[in-house]
């Protein structure tokens, strides 16, 4: 998803023209998200990427096997 999101807008900044400048800012933005996914995973010790649905994204189970939402 933040794939997505950095490379439409390095696309609306670069206006690109045909396929090759738009494959180009598509390429960066993943890029972009690849190096932000490998921070986070330095920061936390754990993996970035998970099975849960996007729906469910911002819960976690804790110790008393409760589910609290974490405020965003």
């Amino acid at each position: 998803m933040l794939a997505e999101v950095a490379a439409t807008d390095i696309s609306i900044e670069r206006q690109p023209n045909g396929f090759n400048e738009s494959a180009a800012v598509a390429q960066e933005g993943a890029k972009a998200a690849k190096v932000a996914r490998k921070q986070i995973e330095r920061s936390t010790g754990k993996s970035a990427v998970s099975k849960l649905n996007a729906k469910n994204l911002g819960q976690r189970e804790i110790k008393e096997n409760k589910t609290r939402k974490i405020k965003k």
